[in-house]
């Protein structure tokens, strides 16, 4: 043990004292914070861009519906004619709507076009043709003799209530909340034993390559040395995640405090809403905030908490054994390639089963993805939020440490011949020896 403790001190302080180690930690919250101010920023500027579009509608039907917004303004050249219209706008304006005069409200409708310098963009041509949609189809009714304003009135837009056979309400909220937990904690741990299984496959192919491991062999264990590195890789990427957690909340906490990020066109637009309109919003608001606040509680925090510390060594553990076994049992890096894609296999099909866990997470495949030890740590994690039976997660468990235990076997076994082979390029075929000796 004391010779164990030695290689994960060792491990440890290699790794947060190498500089690229420490200037990704002081710079990796400033870049996440950065991000965040640059997609804020963009925002506001894209908010703050006013289009103003030119129309030339011949037919004298559909301008009624070119109302000014706060992104987009209108200019009626109709008097101008369609030619004189284009010579104004080519430079002047963002483009022009041109609504071609028709015998027929069908003509009228395939009649309709838009003239730009550049590619309009699809927001803008989506709520055009949103907005004439709408005013052709009353024209229609209109022409058929119908009473528009009785047709208005069956217009009927329905929200389901959803609640358990408890009593307990529940909402979309709750999934989106469920989805947005379960696959946090998913992407995390795949983001862990990526970057830090490749860190303990790195560290052995150095050390091997510098002939190094010859002399740390003749004091240690095979399996000490493979353990000892798994684990000291583990408790710096551990420290460097708590630093950028701590540092990125704070650093958001001071900024939003100190500059005050609130998107001034959101501010304008309430400004113009009628009282009793944002009156009806907070009561609203503050109806779907009770949900989601009883979402919260309803979630399973401490079997998330619990089960995350579990998967998360777990999965760590058994991948870093396997970078660690190829690291021993190649000369570079280069050489890594043949072994990589069925150890990246798992880990990207645990990904993908992750989106059809949020729509069926107690179906069958879900089910076998969450026990299956390679791909559990990230699909279960992804299903606990929705709720999973007790048996379930103890087996998936269990499965993750028995796997773990066997891995780990396997893979000193290969590290143990592997760290001491020199100049000839590793098969399958020779792992496969190298099991059985």
């Amino acid at each position: 043990m004391d010779k164990l403790k030695l290689i994960i001190k060792r491990e440890f302080l290699a790794k947060v004292k190498n500089k690229s180690f420490i200037v990704m930690t002081i710079l990796s919250p400033l870049l996440m914070v950065g991000l965040l101010l640059l997609i804020v920023f963009l925002n506001q500027k894209n908010s703050e861009e006013v289009r103003t579009v030119a129309f030339v509608d011949e037919s004298n039907l559909l301008a009624t519906v070119l109302e000014d917004t706060n992104a987009t303004k209108y200019i009626d050249l109709t008097d101008l004619g369609i030619e004189e219209a284009k010579k104004q706008t080519e430079g002047n304006f963002y483009g022009l709507l041109f609504i071609k005069k028709s015998d027929s409200l069908i003509n009228l409708s395939k009649g309709i076009q838009f003239y730009s310098e550049d590619t309009p963009s699809l927001n803008l041509l989506g709520s055009l043709e949103n907005k004439l949609e709408k005013k052709i189809r009353n024209l229609k009714i209109e022409q058929l003799n119908f009473d528009l304003d009785k047709i208005k009135a069956t217009e009927t837009s329905v929200s389901i209530a959803t609640e358990n056979f408890a009593g307990e309400k529940s909402s979309k909220i709750g999934s989106i909340l469920r989805m947005i937990a379960g696959g946090g904690f998913g992407y995390l741990i795949f983001m862990f034993i990526i970057i830090y299984g490749t860190s303990v496959m790195r560290s052995v192919i150095e050390e091997k390559t510098s002939r190094i491991i010859e002399v740390i062999i003749s004091s240690v264990k095979p399996f000490q040395l493979m353990l000892g590195k798994i684990l000291g890789n583990a408790f710096a990427g551990i420290l460097q995640f708590i630093i950028w957690a701590i540092s990125a909340g704070l650093l958001l906490t001071i900024i939003t405090y100190v500059f005050g990020i609130e998107t001034t066109s959101s501010g304008t637009a309430m400004g113009q809403i009628n009282p009793e309109m944002i009156e009806q919003m907070h009561a609203s608001s503050a109806s779907e905030l009770q949900v989601a606040l009883q979402e919260i509680k309803n979630l399973p925090i401490l079997t998330m908490f619990f089960s995350f510390i579990i998967y998360f060594i777990g999965g760590y553990l058994i991948y870093s054994s396997i970078y660690a076994a190829i690291g021993a049992a190649v000369d570079s890096e280069t050489d890594t390639q043949q072994f990589m894609m069925p150890v990246m296999l798992p880990l990207i099909i645990a990904i993908y089963v992750g989106f059809s866990v949020i729509e069926n997470p107690h179906g069958p495949i879900a089910l076998a993805f969450s026990l299956f030890p390679l791909t559990s740590p990230i699909v279960m994690l992804m299903r606990i939020p929705f709720g999973v039976p007790w048996w379930q997660i103890i087996t998936s468990m269990l499965l993750l440490i028995g796997t773990f235990i066997l891995i780990v076997w396997f893979a000193a076994k290969i590290y143990r011949v592997g760290i001491l082979m020199y100049g000839k390029k590793p098969t399958y075929k020779e792992l496969y020896k190298w099991l059985k000796y």
